[in-house]
């Protein structure tokens, strides 16, 4: 946007001009209007935290790419909190977790699943081959259709990323 206004009422014309567009835009994607303020608030808390906002002309642009890729994260975290719901529903009374210990398993596993899809696919796929189904990096090489050298390369770079955001978290 022009540098003309101070920037608290840039970012104010920028919220005032689009909010109503994006909520609507969200409630059809989601078909909830909870969900749809939810995410309309997080698109621009996310945008005004880069300190960047579009020039005017590309505005609902930039808000709805924003938006779609929280959107695509609200999946991900529902799929993913469905299937740790699922393996929780199948582990016998006694061994059920705190609900405590349940919020903080699932907080992990949100991180590490935003970890390993920022990963390229092969390095991905070949780290939860090997931890996941215990492959060798033999079978890995055969499943991917790639080197054993390339699987040990793909694993590397996979740890390495986990051990990066373990450091920096």
């Amino acid at each position: 946007m022009s540098t003309a206004q101070p920037p608290l009422q840039e970012a104010e014309a920028f919220y005032s001009n689009h909010h109503g567009w994006l909520h609507g835009w969200l409630r059809k994607k989601l078909g909830n209007a909870f969900d749809a303020a939810d995410l309309a608030h997080d698109t621009y808390v996310r945008i005004l935290a880069s300190g960047h906002t579009p020039e005017p002309s590309q505005s609902r642009r930039y808000l709805a790419q924003v938006a779609n890729g929280l959107l695509i994260d609200l999946y991900r975290r529902r799929r993913l909190e469905s299937a740790y719901l699922h393996a929780l529903s199948l582990l016998p009374e006694p061994e059920v977790p705190s609900e405590e210990t349940r919020a903080l398993a699932f907080e992990a596993l949100v991180e590490i699943d935003a970890i390993l899809h920022r990963l390229p696919e092969k390095a991905r796929r070949a780290l939860l081959l090997c931890k996941l189904d215990g492959l060798s990096y033999r079978e890995i090489a055969v499943q991917l259709n790639v080197s054993v050298s390339s699987v040990e390369k793909y694993i590397a770079r996979a740890l390495q990323a986990c051990y990066l955001a373990l450091q920096n978290g």
